[in-house]
This record gives structure tokens, sequence and C-alpha cells, in this order.
């Protein structure tokens, strides 16, 4: 429907107190012109800095041989006018626990984000209901719209979007970032035929830092703004189908799904908000504090019921299971022996490790037999 100028200004404010009410922490409005975002993702597809994420390329830009559904709105969502981004914060822990979690070689390191209840279903409920109260409020102009809600389930540039919105700027790491709340959030979208006035957008705030960089283990931050998916710690355990490489697994430590390191580098988070959401706040299975060797223990009907709600199950058995042993071959290769503590981890980890050698999966038995070959590693030292 088309609203007056003012009709529209008082319904946005409407969206950004209806988003407030259902736990968002910021709303905005963007336009769809994303040319500048188009240009930039053609030159990082020519790069092949996706590495195997083929869906990137499929519906990316038209001059990249893709269908533009990325990177023009209206060619996803035929008609979209406006895009309603939404931001949520998922922090549930303090940044100095997580990091005390990334030093202890035998303890799991899984990304916080994907600790609590799978995020996509969350925020598009959350999204939902949105749009639901707004075309409540257009019953009083007589009207109606049409909407279509997004959280990462789509060819949707998120972070493009939500920057045009003024939720925050793009970090050096690609990641958005506010002022006063970090990076530890979520980002939504509702695509819309309503004709909004957009926010504009904030300045960039990273000035000569390069602390995100520098934290990389992988080296995946190529440069400012500029990520090599191929190298990043949450590629190679999450997107990644395959078997880690072999270059990268001393590197990945005792990150089995995901990595924070970038964001625990920046010096915005020290305004990170903790979430307020039940479903992030509430840690399953103990993800925050599990040895690696309990983990590797899960068969994949214990995978399966546990991981039943999280964004984790859709990485699979085999890959879990894949990524855990890499870690453990970290955690041998880097446990203590000169003590009788130390000698009963490395033993703990063997037997986990001896376990699985036989394993149905040709990827699992591979990654468990470099795993075996880090005690020579260490002993050779």
């Amino acid at each position: 429907m088309t609203l007056t100028d003012i009709q529209a200004a008082e319904l946005k404010e409407r969206i950004a107190a209806h988003g407030r009410a259902l736990g968002f922490d910021a709303i905005g409005v963007a336009s769809v012109d994303l040319a500048r975002a188009e240009a930039g993702l053609a030159d990082w597809l020519q790069a092949g800095f996706h590495g195997n994420m083929d869906y990137m390329a499929r519906h990316g830009p038209p001059s990249s041989g893709g269908t533009g559904k990325r990177t023009q709105p209206a060619a996803l969502v035929p008609g979209t006018l406006s895009v309603i981004t939404a931001r949520i914060n998922y922090l549930s822990a303090p940044i100095a626990e997580l990091e005390r979690t990334i030093a202890v070689s035998q303890q799991a390191y899984v990304s916080v984000y994907a600790r609590g209840r799978d995020y996509h279903k969350v925020v598009r409920n959350k999204l939902q209901k949105l749009a639901g109260r707004i075309d409540q409020e257009l019953k009083a102009y007589g009207g109606s719209a049409k909407y279509r809600p997004f959280t990462d389930s789509a060819p949707v540039m998120e972070v493009a979007l939500a920057e045009q919105s003024g939720l925050g700027w793009r970090g050096k790491h690609t990641l958005l970032l506010d002022r006063s709340a970090g990076s530890f959030f979520f980002l939504g979208e509702i695509y819309t035929d309503l004709a909004l006035p957009p926010d504009l957008p904030v300045s960039d705030h990273c000035g000569q830092c390069f602390a995100c960089r520098d934290a990389c283990p992988t080296g995946a931050i190529v440069g400012p703004y500029r990520l090599d998916a191929r190298r990043c710690i949450s590629y190679l355990t999450i997107e990644l189908k395959e078997a880690i490489p072999e270059q990268f697994r001393p590197l990945i430590g005792n990150r089995i799904y995901g990595c924070d390191d970038c964001q625990l580098a920046c010096p915005w988070n020290k305004f990170a908000q903790a979430a307020a959401e039940p479903d992030f706040v509430a840690v399953r299975n103990g993800l925050d504090d599990i040895a690696l060797v309990d983990l590797f223990a899960w068969s994949q009907d214990q995978f399966n019921t546990r991981m039943a709600g999280s964004a984790i199950l859709r990485i699979g058995h085999e890959k879990w299971l894949s990524n855990i042993a890499v870690a453990l071959g970290n955690a041998l290769r880097g446990a203590p022996g000169a003590d009788s503590e130390g000698d009963a981890v490395k033993t703990r980890i063997h037997q986990a490790l001896q376990g699985r050698a036989g394993d149905a999966s040709e990827q699992v038995r591979e990654s468990v037999h470099w795993a075996l070959a880090q005690s020579e590693v260490r002993r050779a030292q």
C-alpha cells in the first residue's frame, strides 16, 4: 500500500517500538540499492575466497554469472521496496571466560553463538511476529503489505543491509560492529513492499586497529575488510564438508565448531551486551564446559538427539567427529606429560582416539590417524 511521508515516518517509529518489545536490541530500515556491496562481492568471488560455498556465487552478482538474488532484494522477493533490519544480542558468557576455555586444550570450544537454541528459528519467529504487528498497524490506514523474513537463511547480504540501515559498520573482520554493543549479535531482515524512509549509515570506527587480523589463528583476515573464508576456522569446521586440510589442523586448537577469536580481540567488544533472550542465555549440553573426549564418545543417535534444535546439527555426526579428532590431536600434542595428571590426560585422549580408529567413515579414520600421530610430534619437539 502507499503511505504519505508522515504516515510512513510514524509507522517506522512504531515498527522500532514493536521490535524492541519483541526482544530485538535495534531496528533499522535499509534501501534496496546494494550496488556498492555488489561490486565488493563480485571482487571477493573473483578472488575465490568463498571456497566451496558455491551458493555464494550461484545467487551472486549477474556480472559474476549469478542470479542477482543476493545483491538485488527485488530479485529475491519481487516488489521489495524496503528492508527492515534487526539486531539481537547472543553473548552468553563473559569475554574472559571464553578466552579461558580456548586456553584449555582438552576442553571443547564451541562458538558462543551456537551454544543455545538454533538462532534461525528464534530470530525468524520474532521477525514473523514483528511482521504481524506491522500488519495490525496498517489496518488503521485501511491497507496491508507483503513481508518475508530472513535470518542467515537465504541469499541476503545481511551485513551490508544492516550497515546501510545504521545498525553498525562493517569491521575489518567483515562482521558488523556497534560502538555500544560490539559484535556479538545476530542479524535479521524483513523484505517488504512498504516504502519506508531509510536510516542513514554510521561512520567506521575501526581506525588504525588491526587486533582482529592479528588474533586470527589461521591468517584468514588477509586485509582490511577482506576475509579469505578458505582459511577461516568457522568455514573449516562448519562449511567445509571434507576433513580440515592438514596445514590448518595445528592452528585449529580446541575449536570444534566455529571461532570467536577475531571478536574476542576486538576492543569494541568491551561494550558487548549480554543476551537477554532465554534461548541464547541457556547453554545446551554443557557446551561451554565439556571435555573433547566426552563429545567424541557421542553416537550418531546421541548427536542427533542432543543437537536437535541446535545450529550444530547441520554439520552432521561425521564432520563433528572429524573436527573433534583434530582438536584431540592438538590436545595430545600440547598435553603435559611430566606428572601423573598429564599422563592421565594423554591416556584418556589416546583411548578415545583408538576407539574410533576403525570408524566407518574414512574422513573420521583419517582425522583419528593424524591425531594419534601428534604424540610423536610432541616427542620430536
